[in-house]
């Protein structure tokens, strides 16, 4: 279905199409998550992805115009840069160990490593939260910012700023 998605979303020239497409990828990328026991990031897909996303998209198309202009040539090179960077992606995957394999690396010395030591070194009840907050405590405090950051960025980008005529008419006016 993701890959029908993305076909669609790929062909289409309506943007709202394009954005409800888009949404629903982010709803089906998240299940895709879930199936793969990271829940936590299937939470975030579906509320950055198709929540956040997919009301920002809708309000800056209420700013432009519905259709995507047809392009005036035929673009090869950003398609062929798009092969290529998946081709090295796919190439780059083969030497990974397979998923869910028991004798991969971080199944024989990481794991192992916070169980065994995580009751000395942090002394919390809860694995995920030792790995989060304090094994990996600077890659969920970057998460964090990079959240807030977006946050903050679509608050600005959707606030109006308002024309005082109240500030006009006080200061040379009446008393």
């Amino acid at each position: 279905m993701m890959a029908v998605t993305v076909w669609v979303i790929a062909r289409s020239r309506n943007l709202f199409g394009v954005i409800v497409l888009g949404g629903l990828y982010s709803f089906l990328m998240a299940t895709v998550l879930v199936a793969m026991d990271a829940v936590d990031v299937a939470m975030t897909e579906a509320s950055v992805g198709a929540g956040i996303s997919t009301v920002l998209f809708l309000t800056a198309l209420f700013l432009c115009k519905s259709e995507e202009a047809r392009p005036l040539h035929r673009p090869w090179v950003p398609l062929l840069m798009s092969l290529a960077t998946g081709g090295l992606l796919v190439y780059g995957m083969l030497g990974l160990p397979g998923f869910s394999d028991p004798a991969a690396p971080i199944h024989t010395h990481v794991v192992p490593r916070y169980l065994n030591e995580m009751k000395q070194e942090v002394d919390l009840p809860n694995v995920v939260t030792v790995v989060l907050a304090s094994y990996r405590g600077y890659d969920t405090l970057g998460e964090t910012t990079v959240v807030f950051t977006a946050g903050a960025g679509v608050v600005a980008l959707l606030r109006r700023r308002r024309k005082s005529s109240d500030a006009n008419t006080t200061q040379g006016g009446t008393l």
